[in-house]
């Protein structure tokens, strides 16, 4: 068992450390999957839920309040393994609490945008100052072209990067189970190259929570979805995944230095570039203009189911993802692990999903009889 802990990356299978990361993991999933039915609750009391329009798929109200929940399970499993395991590298504890602080800053305007709406260049404003604040603790792209300028367009490309991966990831959003799958499978291989490198702890820590906290929300979230995780939900993901992927050393010589880190994210990024171009060419603005642009939209024009779209865009993802960490250098054996691992608990939670339709659906079907 020792030497398959150490194949996957794991330098000591007798400590703790890797321990504690699967702690995290579980407590995030725990702290989600159980806080999302009172979240639901509430958010239908109050109020808090997407109404049906011509753009949207639901057929009724459905709370778009996830994004609490998701965020309170990753800072509880946060706050459980520093707890357990205190950190003690200064420069480790000063990135975790800015990748929090900037997501909950996120969190914030995304859920007053999702119940009132804010105007998009606030929303930019917001996420630019999110950006700028990870280049203030050091995670951010070293730019190397052998130039003065060479900081100035190492905060260029990280603040580009930042703000482009928020808004992708929330683009996505558009099927049940599509943000909420993609999130999770990316966080999964992130983590499992921040594994090969004891200095990516801040990475490692915060990305097993994520990962966590997404595999938790799909338990509510698949189609049919009790709940969605809102802009709040989205931009969370998609900051704190640019945020971690920024982490460890990346230097930047060329534009292709670029290639193995967007690897993780190809598919948010592809749709997001392929959305904004049609709709310059329509003389639209892309930021503010609805549609039925995206991948997934075209998809479901394709006859896919919303289950189906979900599901092929999952293994779309995760594919580029094993490319992405084999580009890393990644051994086989982790990537092998990473793939089998991350598909069976994914797997594993579209089935319980499912199983809990069809009882509910049976149940129902025999309602008239009694």
């Amino acid at each position: 068992m020792n030497e398959f802990l150490k194949s996957i990356g794991i330098a000591n299978p007798t400590g703790s450390g890797w321990l504690i990361v699967v702690f995290t993991f579980l407590v995030a999933w725990a702290v989600t999957w159980r806080f999302i039915p009172r979240v639901r609750q509430f958010a239908l009391k109050v109020g808090w839920a997407d109404q049906p329009n011509a753009r949207r798929l639901n057929k009724e109200p459905l709370p778009n309040a996830g994004g609490l929940a998701i965020f309170a399970g990753v800072v509880a499993a946060l706050i459980v393994a520093t707890a357990l395991r205190p950190i003690l590298i200064q420069e480790v504890q000063i990135q975790v609490l800015a990748i929090l602080l900037g997501g909950a800053i996120l969190v914030l305007v995304g859920f007053v945008d999702d119940q009132f709406g804010l105007p998009p260049l606030f929303r930019l404003l917001v996420q630019f100052l999110c950006a700028l604040l990870l280049v203030a603790v050091g995670i951010r792209f070293d730019a190397a072209f052998g130039t003065a300028l060479d900081p100035f367009w190492g905060t260029v490309l990280t603040l580009f990067w930042v703000m482009g991966i928020t808004n992708a990831v929330n683009l996505m959003d558009g099927v049940d189970g599509l943000a909420g799958g993609i999130s999770y499978i990316t966080a999964m291989s992130l983590l499992a190259v921040s594994a090969q490198n004891p200095q990516w702890a801040a990475a490692t820590l915060v990305l097993s929570a994520l990962a966590g906290a997404a595999l938790g929300f799909l338990r509510h979230n698949f189609f049919p979805s009790k709940i969605i995780m809102g802009d709040a939900g989205a931009y969370f993901f998609g900051y704190v995944l640019a945020a971690t992927a920024l982490l460890g050393s990346l230097k930047v010589t060329t534009v292709f230095s670029l290639i193995p880190t967007a690897l993780f994210l190809l598919l948010p990024i592809l749709d997001t570039s392929q959305v904004f171009i049609r709709r310059l060419l329509k003389r639209q603005n892309p930021m503010s203009t609805p549609g039925k642009d995206h991948i997934h939209h075209r998809l479901l024009a394709r006859g896919f189911s919303q289950r189906r779209t979900s599901v092929t865009l999952w293994i779309i993802t995760l594919a580029l993802n094993l490319v992405a960490m084999w580009v890393q250098g990644v051994g086989f054996t982790v990537i092998l692990a990473s793939a089998i691992g991350t598909a069976s608990l994914l797997g594993f939670t579209v089935w319980r999903k499912l199983r809990a339709v069809w009882k509910e659906t049976a149940q129902q079907a025999e309602q008239p009889a009694l």
